[in-house]
């Protein structure tokens, strides 16, 4: 699944154009690394998102095209 479309699921950002943006100012790292918007994520993956001051760093669990707004949280775990 996209790097855009996952954070827009899981609900981490809440738009996808957002997600993007944020992935083409180089605040979101996969695994350490700068990630374009269109970048494969996997189960595991470490994914690091800079909100201004404030960074926020989770582990995917899973990967789902669609999910209800309430199982939105069980797709990742914050670290």
């Amino acid at each position: 699944m996209r790097l855009d479309k996952f954070l827009k699921v899981s609900r981490l950002i809440k738009r996808r154009t957002v997600a993007n943006e944020a992935c083409d100012a180089g605040r979101v790292l996969v695994n350490g690394k700068p990630a374009k918007a269109s970048a494969a994520v996997k189960v595991d993956d470490i994914i690091e998102i800079g909100f201004g001051s404030k960074a926020v760093k989770v582990q995917v669990l899973d990967v789902q095209e669609t999910v209800r707004k309430d199982d939105a949280k069980e797709l990742y775990k914050y670290l």
